[in-house]
């Protein structure tokens, strides 16, 4: 399965880097929508004990503005000002009420498994033992610092570099991530691992190696130069002594430490390919041989690993980035053993946080949730308990989850808006002026070929050869963490699985994967306000109708349309046409290359970053749209009926599209965003969206001259 799906990240999305540190969960991978029957202001604990959903209510809009001038605003200041972000939350947008609603009915389930019944099935007795072991804060605390003895006692008895090998095949499968490649590295020690499909044969899997090593969110965090990123690097550098020392190190030992941590992170950071680069799947396709993969980095002992591991043969090995591996094989060549001793222990320590006692998981909130995101408190464990635990053994906890919140009448209705909105693509590629006859024919083969997931897996995970025990959290996890690093490993050499999902059902998110060609929707999303059986086809196709329409045209945005329908790295493209399209995508890219005020004075978005979301969300919109007038049309209705609220359907669906992106938003997150994430911020893609829009336009009787009507509209779907 490609390592590189394209999700819209409803949520405001954080790095992956954060998964360790703020939560078991990364901020980005549960997005929320608030909730409007829950006073502002109260702490999240409150919060959880009367969750509702909210649904869209056009008359939330502020006429006393102007629709042609900030959309945006128009359609989301009144909930802005009447939903503060609570203290334990780095943003607050119209999605977390469903967070906290699904949140909460995994809690149920939880606790219903946890008691410690006989008659429980191995299903119940594994969820309800991994919640009873996280939420056992008495016995986490007695137990304080005992789950990290054991490896960091195996990292002081390392007698020579040549053992550093089997100590990072242990680390990745202590903890989670080494599995994961994400936009800017795999967050995991040295590199990551994973089996991935290949990309000029998708039929085949083979072992992929990826760029690793930070603990930041990526490299600019080391190497900018601005106030802000020194001054971030230096709190990071205090963290990680006053972690040493909470982990038994004196001052001077941590301090030491530390900077050795910091060099050998930079120093990595400096080798890694960016994140822009990093986008192109023909720049990450470096196929090599065993051979070569050990000519590369002689100071690894690649047969170690790989039996470490448990990896099949692999036909041949991608190196996402060669250049990082030839930097790191002259740090490990060039750095004494006990650096590298230092970084591991760090690496342990980092990793182990959230899952210890009370002294550790509160300095380390410090840190990443605090200040480098801006969160006043920490969340309640209950929620950080639930993420770890739909992390971990998220198809088991999913079941329940979908047996409560998914009537089959939803699924049916969501498949049904999926076909009509690709039928509007197959209508769109058709008409469009700048592209041959030839490549129209290959885009239709590629649209029919898409697999539409719905809701959840057709069959669920397996997790029977997991141990979990009630009386150690680290353990769970470790237990878990190694379980699915293997399980990916092991997809080397084997068939591919095409029905596997990369979220787990109850996720408020979706993905497209380029390599499979399938649109998947967890049964997460589709809940009011996204998806609301109560409401008309105007609400629901501009709120998950162009949820759809996104994930459709990511298929098709300036890196998918590089896969053909059966998820090969192949240009079906003639040269002209590709051209054409270049020339539409840098529209794009220059438009949404924009400051961004909200993140301090001189933080910038890059607009080559964000353009495959960008190009999905200007895309998507148009397709819901039709769709929706083709559904209306069939009942006898037009775009510009009214209907008995006075607002036309036109106007509904852009109302609560925009809506389903009303989001607070710490300026520390927007600053992380903007420098890590593919993604641009909620205003943008509602505001820079619209006004690329005639329909639009239309809509508000907006003018020439006036913000919201672009003199030169981007589009390219």
């Amino acid at each position: 399965m490609s390592r590189f799906p394209a999700a819209l990240v409803l949520s405001l999305s954080i790095s992956a880097a954060f998964a360790p540190s703020i939560s078991a969960q990364s901020l980005s991978a549960n997005t929320a929508r608030p909730n409007s029957g829950l006073a502002t202001g109260r702490a999240s604990e409150d919060q959880a004990k009367e969750p509702k959903l909210e649904h869209f209510d056009p008359t939330l809009v502020d006429k006393a503005l102007d629709p042609c001038n900030d959309f945006y605003k128009y359609a989301c200041s009144k909930w802005l000002t009447a939903n503060p972000i609570p203290a334990d939350q780095v943003y607050w947008s119209t999605g977390s009420g469903l967070e906290l609603w699904n949140e909460n009915l995994l809690r149920e389930t939880l606790e219903a498994a946890s008691k410690n019944d006989p008659n429980r099935t191995p299903v119940q007795q594994k969820i309800g033992d991994y919640w009873a072991a996280c939420m056992d804060e008495s016995g986490i605390e007695a137990t304080g610092l005992k789950p990290l003895q054991p490896e960091l006692e195996r990292i002081a008895a390392l007698k020579s570099k040549q053992e550093i090998t089997l100590e990072i095949a242990r680390l990745h499968h202590l903890y989670p991530g080494a599995w994961q490649q994400a936009d800017n590295q795999t967050n995991s020690p040295f590199f990551g691992f994973t089996g991935q499909q290949d990309y000029d044969d998708a039929s085949k899997v083979v072992a992929q190696i990826d760029q690793g090593g930070l603990s930041l969110p990526n490299r600019d965090y080391y190497l900018k130069t601005d106030d802000k990123s020194k001054e971030l690097l230096a709190k990071y550098r205090a963290h990680i002594q006053k972690m040493f020392v909470l982990a038994g190190e004196s001052q001077t030992q941590a301090a030491a430490d530390a900077g050795t941590v910091i060099e050998l992170e930079t120093a990595m950071a400096q080798a890694q390919m960016d994140n822009i680069k990093r986008r192109d799947p023909k720049n990450i396709n470096n196929k090599m041989t065993l051979a070569q993969v050990r000519e590369l980095t002689p100071s690894i002992d690649w047969q170690a690993y790989l039996q470490a591991v448990k990896a099949p043969a692999s036909d041949h090995y991608i190196v996402t980035s060669p250049d990082f591996f030839r930097a790191e094989e002259k740090l490990i060549a060039t750095h004494p053993l006990d650096q590298w001793q230092a970084y591991m222990r760090w690496q342990v320590i980092h990793r182990a946080a959230p899952y210890l006692n009370k002294a550790v998981v509160d300095e380390n909130f410090d840190f990443f949730a605090h200040t480098l995101a801006g969160a006043e408190q920490q969340q309640p464990r209950w929620r950080r308990c639930v993420r770890a635990a739909d992390r971990d053994l998220g198809e088991a906890l999913g079941q329940a989850y979908v047996d409560r919140a998914f009537p089959p009448d939803s699924k049916a209705r969501t498949i049904q808006m999926v076909h009509a909105i690709e039928t509007a693509l197959g209508a769109d590629i058709q008409s469009l002026n700048w592209m041959s006859p030839a490549t129209k024919e290959q885009a239709i083969i590629k649209l029919k070929g898409i697999e539409d997931k719905i809701g959840y897996p057709s069959h669920w995970r397996d997790y029977s050869s997991v141990k979990v025990v009630r009386d150690s959290y680290p353990n769970n996890v470790g237990q878990a963490s190694s379980f699915e690093f293997e399980r990916w490993v092991a997809k080397v050499g084997k068939p591919v699985d095409r029905s596997e999902w990369t979220m787990t059902p109850p996720t408020i998110n979706a993905y497209y994967d380029p390599q499979l060609n399938t649109i998947n929707f967890p049964a997460g999303i589709l809940q009011p306000p996204f998806f609301d059986p109560t409401k008309d086809d105007a609400v629901n196709y501009g709120a998950i109708g162009m949820v759809i329409g996104h994930e459709i045209i990511h298929g098709f945005d300036d890196q998918g349309r590089k896969f053909d329908a059966h998820g090969n790295l192949r240009d079906w493209w003639t040269a002209e046409d590709g051209k054409q399209y270049d020339e539409r995508g840098k529209c794009i890219s220059d438009e949404y290359t924009q400051d961004v005020s909200d993140a301090g004075p001189g933080v910038k978005q890059n607009g080559l970053l964000t353009q495959g979301e960008d190009t999905a969300d200007n895309g998507g919109i148009h397709l819901a749209l039709n769709a929706l007038e083709a559904a209306l049309k069939q009942q006898g209705k037009s775009l510009d009926d009214k209907g008995p609220d006075g607002w036309t359907y036109r106007q509904r669906f852009f109302l609560s599209n925009a809506y389903s992106w009303c989001a607070n938003v710490r300026p520390e997150v927007t600053r992380l965003i903007v420098t890590t994430d593919p993604h641009s911020m909620p205003i943008f893609r509602i505001d820079n969206v619209l006004s690329n829009m005639s329909e639009f336009q239309q809509a508000f009787g907006c003018k020439a001259g006036q913000r919201m009507v672009r003199a030169n509209a981007c589009r390219v779907w």
